[in-house]
């Protein structure tokens, strides 16, 4: 049998407005192209120290232990679990969407017993709930819950479920990978124990990598297990060996660090903080306003309410009578969209458009906008032609101006 003979692969340019990952900016990519190094080069260790410099910026920490995982998020999410969960033990997990789910999952697979708090999907977490069940639990060790529940885009309030479960003596599992630096997070203020997120969504890094930190309290669990954790290629107490140290301490080989891929986080990092991360957070702000205003007034409804939504992930309702796949298959064919599908109780109900990172652009905004209208007057809907974009244009001149009276 003769196997046909391969050719390089060029993918096509896509504006990437699902629930991620976001657009790469060209800084990112051209950093990802650059020489690569071994793992263990000293200039390498010097790059991965200003790294963990930019990720503490990133997360409002100080916690020395702050690095990113080689992996995707849920790479990150079980890091979390694997390392402080020991087999026995009580979890509350809150569980409002898809990944709150996961987090039980992990939960189930360290040993641990996972009390579940449920809130409906699409609401926040209700820190009544907690409250009742850390009263109900008094022996739970750790808390865990989503900031930024991406199969809803629901928005918890991370700061006062951290204060209730400090309240009760326990530590924090935190879920922060579609809030960091698109969202107000404050790791050290808030109290966060444990926290991780990933490289694709705001950041605008390519998938693959997943920031996290640790607080001394965790650390210390950490170092404490009565044993091994499950995994050996997540084990901090391994894996520190290599990402620890500072200031010219030796590091000890563990794995093969994607060190091309640590290049590209750290160009990200270095445009958040050129940015700034309250004008980041605003920007995701501002563009999620006008991005609503134009989906209004295409007639699309939000599943979150108002002041529980995620600026950087929108969902909203299919409209009745719509063919929501071959909607989106129209958008990616023909104007090189992508957007997102709903997920567990909410597939083929909802729309997921993103607005994250190098993504959440004025220009984004208007272009999604033109090519739902396009597509949804080519349909049959009888819309204002230039309605929705202009609903935009709007928002963004009032905050102009309210910028300018400020």
């Amino acid at each position: 049998m003769t196997a046909s003979i391969a050719k390089t692969f060029y993918p096509p340019h896509r504006v990437l407005m699902g629930p991620g990952p976001s657009d790469v900016p060209s800084r990112v990519l051209d950093a990802i192209s650059r020489p690569t190094l071994g793992h263990l080069d000293p200039v390498f260790a010097d790059m991965m120290e200003e790294l963990k410099g930019l990720l503490r910026y990133a997360f409002n920490t100080r916690n020395a232990v702050t690095f990113p995982v080689s992996g995707p998020g849920s790479v990150g999410m079980e890091t979390c679990f694997v390392n402080l969960i020991n087999p026995g033990e009580k979890v509350i997990v809150c569980r409002n969407g898809v990944f709150g789910g996961r987090m039980i999952e992990n939960v189930e697979r360290c040993g641990g017993i996972a009390v579940v708090v449920e809130d409906a999907w699409g609401k926040a977490v209700d820190p009544n709930k907690l409250a009742d069940a850390l009263k109900a639990h008094p022996d739970t060790r750790i808390v865990a819950f989503v900031q930024a529940e991406t199969s809803t885009g629901a928005l918890s309030d991370a700061k006062t479920l951290c204060e209730i479960a400090r309240r009760h003596g326990c530590l924090t599992i935190v879920d922060a990978v579609t809030s960091l630096g698109g969202s107000p997070l404050m790791v050290d203020e808030w109290g966060i124990d444990a926290i991780y997120s990933g490289s694709q969504k705001c950041l605008s890094c390519p998938p693959g990598l997943s920031p996290v930190s640790f607080s001394d309290a965790a650390v210390a669990k950490i170092k404490a297990r009565p044993k091994k954790a499950q995994s050996w290629f997540m084990d901090l107490n391994l894996v520190l060996g290599y990402w620890g140290g500072g200031g010219g301490a030796p590091r000890t080989y563990h794995h093969t660090a994607p060190t091309n891929s640590l290049y590209g986080l750290h160009e990200s990092l270095v445009i958040l903080q050129e940015e700034g991360l309250e004008k980041a957070w605003a920007r995701h702000t501002r563009n999620h306003l006008a991005f609503r205003a134009g989906l209004e007034n295409l007639g699309l409804n939000f599943l979150v309410d108002e002041a529980h939504r995620l600026p950087q992930l929108n969902s909203v309702f299919i409209p009745q009578g719509v063919d929501e796949k071959a909607l989106r298959k129209t958008l990616l064919d023909e104007h090189r969209l992508e957007i997102g599908a709903g997920l567990g109780d909410f597939a083929g109900k909802v729309w997921r458009f993103g607005l994250m990172g190098h993504s959440s652009r004025i220009e984004n905004v208007v272009y999604c906008l033109n090519a739902l209208e396009a597509v949804f007057t080519a349909g049959g809907m009888k819309l204002e032609r230039g309605a929705a974009v202009a609903a935009a244009h709007q928002i963004y001149a009032a905050q102009a101006q309210t910028e300018i009276a400020s």
